[in-house]
């Protein structure tokens, strides 16, 4: 198995592409980036006004925004993270041997509403409070790993305590972007991972880092998505724009 830091490597290499960025947005929620295919990572949560190069990305190549990805910058290794899944995600054959998710209620939770009879009983450890996910409280053993931890949530240094524990862990692949993927998934090897999120990259060699499901999105509506995101759109993507998919590594 790989080591989990070695995946900024493997996407640096899958970002070394020549293709022109046609247009980037940082939504309040999404940032989505459009070259050839589409790509989407989460916004960093905390705004700013001192972005430098605003204005300067379109028509830069891919392979000149990749290396952001190793920022401290919130907002560069988004973008690059973005950028990154724009030639990724809209080449990957890996769509092809996935099926829409279907969902009881909110389909922004179609992952949970997929797994429910597996993990029934079991220690849950997800990382990050979806909207909704509270609903799942009394079927399993949830815990909520949080950033920014409400009265229900666990906060970040917990990860060491609860992870190794856990049989279950749903790691958001913002967590890539961010820089904790590599910590989260070595505190998780004992537990099956899904890796989930439009933030996610359709690649097998994920299974090398540990990661047992993709749980990413396709996107259905490019316009639809587009404006969604640029109106502030949240959850609400999963109406307009993508819809979640499921592969097994």
């Amino acid at each position: 198995m790989l080591k989990p830091r070695q995946i900024y490597e493997l996407l640096l290499d899958y970002g070394n592409s020549q293709i022109l960025i046609k247009e980037i947005l940082i939504g309040l929620t999404w940032t989505f980036c459009k070259s050839e295919g589409l790509g989407l990572c989460m916004s960093p949560t905390i705004p700013t006004r001192t972005l430098s190069w605003s204005g300067t990305l379109v028509n830069k190549k891919i392979a000149e925004l990749t290396p952001w990805l190793n920022s401290w910058n919130p907002y560069e290794s988004t973008i690059a993270m973005a950028a990154i899944n724009s030639v990724i995600n809209s080449q990957s054959p890996l769509l092809k041997q996935t099926s829409p998710l279907p969902t009881k209620g909110n389909k922004n939770l179609a992952v949970f509403d997929y797994f429910l009879p597996m993990i029934r009983g079991e220690k849950v450890s997800v990382i990050g409070r979806y909207p909704g996910l509270s609903k799942y409280e009394k079927e399993f053993d949830l815990k909520v790993i949080e950033r920014k931890p409400t009265a229900d949530d666990f906060p970040d240094q917990a990860c060491e305590f609860l992870l190794p524990e856990s049989d279950w862990v749903f790691l958001t692949a913002t967590s890539i972007a961010n820089k904790t993927f590599p910590r989260l998934v070595e505190l998780s090897q004992n537990a099956k991972i899904v890796l989930m999120g439009p933030t996610t990259p359709w690649l097998k060699e994920m299974a090398d880092f540990g990661i047992d499901y993709l749980a990413g999105v396709a996107i259905t509506n490019p316009q639809t998505l587009r404006q969604t995101i640029a109106e502030g759109g949240g959850t609400r993507i999963f109406e307009t724009g993508v819809e979640y998919r499921l592969l097994k590594l």
